[in-house]
């Protein structure tokens, strides 16, 4: 851990400008899930709000999924958007947590949808739906994409260990969706779209956030549920560490290559870890309380999904909105993250 923080490896920086966001949604399910609810197996509410700041969060019930929870997301921003389902040419789908190995979640995504376009998954855990957003960009700066949905969605509850008293208070489910179009080439200082963005991973960090036993490298086998190892596992403090610094100086470095001033970012949208990383990042930024979003007290941590519900809310609720200058910054398990100053 002590070279992940002292040789931090590289990222990788772009641009890619020329769209729009033409719709938004987010679904949660129904199932609201107390800190008082999770007493009962021996979490102690207090420590869970002391150390993360989440009072709730929600869960799905057996029969939902991830791909039920995406296309729900994806549903809202093409009604948003006013258009029709065959109109989307593209979805991208950031979630780590699969209906299951064979399909893609996005394909199963795209027969809920009813769409007429190709359909794949990115996996980048926590910064799925920021691999996601910059995948998707990329066709639409490149003219093969005219109207593409993005989403991030994740259903942690099936992935975390229910006897893991310190990480299982922590996640929730949820997914949230941007439907994304061109716009005619605008003047410099007008663009719209990603100004600046950043993608990178540190794979000496891949055994701080994992599943052992949920793939090729380890099958399932009785072994392996007798040490519960079909759930993920977390160095919490570690991944604290590596995230607090990470976030702040890639959020620098993409404003500084953006040209944007900081002070002139309508909102922070930080991936909704837990509340004292984004306080540390907000205070390290110098940044007033009211510039940074923050609802994981009432959804936790929905991995992929966080960014784009957080940034939903946001849209609804007036504090963004077309022409807004927005900072995401997603980061987790791979290690990986990403970051980008989108103007909408």
């Amino acid at each position: 851990m002590s070279d992940i923080l002292t040789s931090p490896r590289p990222s990788r920086f772009g641009r890619a400008v020329g769209f729009r966001l033409a719709g938004i949604g987010s679904h949660v399910p129904p199932q609201v899930v107390t800190n008082a609810d999770l007493a009962r197996l021996g979490c102690d509410p207090e420590w869970i709000v002391a150390r993360s700041g989440i009072h709730e969060r929600r869960h799905a019930p057996p029969e939902t999924a991830t791909s039920d929870l995406a296309a729900a997301a994806g549903r809202l921003a093409i009604e948003h958007a006013g258009v029709q389902p065959n109109d989307v040419d593209l979805l991208v789908l950031g979630t780590f947590t699969p209906d299951m190995c064979i399909p893609s979640a996005a394909c199963i995504v795209q027969e809920k949808l009813g769409l007429d376009a190709p359909a794949m998954d990115v996996t980048a855990a926590c910064a799925g739906f920021a691999y996601a957003l910059v995948t998707a960009s990329q066709f639409l700066a490149g003219g093969t994409s005219r109207l593409a949905l993005v989403i991030g969605a994740d259903t942690n509850s099936r992935v975390v260990d229910p006897e893991d008293i310190k990480t299982w208070p922590l996640f929730g489910d949820g997914a949230g969706a941007v439907l994304l179009e061109p716009v005619e080439p605008q003047p410099a200082g007008r663009e719209q779209g990603l100004l600046a963005f950043s993608l990178g991973s540190d794979g000496r960090g891949a055994g701080l956030l994992a599943c052992p036993m949920s793939g090729s490298r380890q099958p399932p086998n009785a072994e392996g549920f007798a040490r519960r190892e079909q759930f993920m596992q977390m160095d919490g403090r570690a991944v604290f560490k590596w995230a607090i610094r990470l976030a702040e100086e890639n959020i620098r470095a993409i404003v500084e290559r953006s040209g944007v001033l900081l002070e002139h970012v309508d909102l922070f949208v930080l991936h909704q870890a837990n509340a004292r990383i984004i306080e540390g990042v907000r205070e390290s930024l110098g940044l007033p309380p009211q510039k940074v979003f923050m609802n994981l007290d009432r959804f936790g941590n929905t991995s992929s999904g966080s960014i784009p519900l957080a940034l939903d809310e946001a849209w609804r609720t007036g504090r963004v909105g077309t022409g807004s200058t927005v900072v995401v910054c997603g980061f987790g398990g791979g290690l990986a993250w990403g970051s980008a100053v989108w103007r909408l």
